[in-house]
């Protein structure tokens, strides 16, 4: 008899930590060959034509279309450079260069993709509307807050995230001495 409890718990075990990690790779299967910079992080196999198996599994559960390896990498920020989670009720700065593309876009998104941009204003921050220093380095300033010089005007509360999309990159090619180089993300006011 106890042999066949043992048996039942091992099976019960086996299948709920089966289950489970099976359900947290298609909910972000991301995870799973991600590339960190700073608080950005890429999943450079997603664009690609064989996906390791937990992106795909993602990619069809969430029938997400991807920029291919050769178009663009995408790259996502949820924290500021300290760790701390991206909020509405904060003001951001987000300061440096980023990896040598031809083109990128900033946006920011909550939790279900729906883009934060203000109403009346740019639902994004294009790369040929910056302002940059005369080191060549950007500063631009994100949140709900006026603030001077570039700045991507937001609306709503609570967390979001931050999408820089790079197009015809170099980034992870193994070309270029900028390609670790991304923009630091600082907390300011929060409200």
């Amino acid at each position: 008899m106890r042999f066949v409890l043992l048996l039942l718990v091992s099976i019960a075990i086996a299948l709920g930590t089966g289950f489970g990690l099976s359900y947290y790779a298609l909910t972000d299967g991301r995870l799973f060959g991600a590339a960190q910079i700073g608080p950005w992080i890429s999943w450079p196999d997603l664009g690609s034509s064989a996906p390791n198996p937990y992106s795909r599994g993602h990619l069809t559960r969430e029938a997400a279309l991807q920029l291919g390896r050769a178009e663009g990498l995408k790259f996502v920020a949820t924290t500021d450079s300290a760790g701390e989670a991206l909020n509405l009720s904060c003001a951001y700065t987000l300061e440096g260069h980023v990896p040598v593309s031809s083109f990128w876009t900033l946006v920011a998104v909550n939790g279900e993709g729906v883009n934060l941009a203000a109403p009346g204003a740019d639902l994004a921050l294009r790369s040929s509307e910056i302002a940059r220093t005369n080191a060549g380095s950007m500063i631009i300033h994100v949140g709900k807050t006026l603030a001077p010089g570039n700045w991507l005007e937001l609306s709503g509360s609570g967390p979001f995230s931050l999408e820089l999309t790079l197009y015809d990159t170099t980034a992870f090619s193994g070309f270029g001495s900028d390609n670790d180089t991304m923009p630091r993300i600082t907390r300011g006011a929060c409200a």
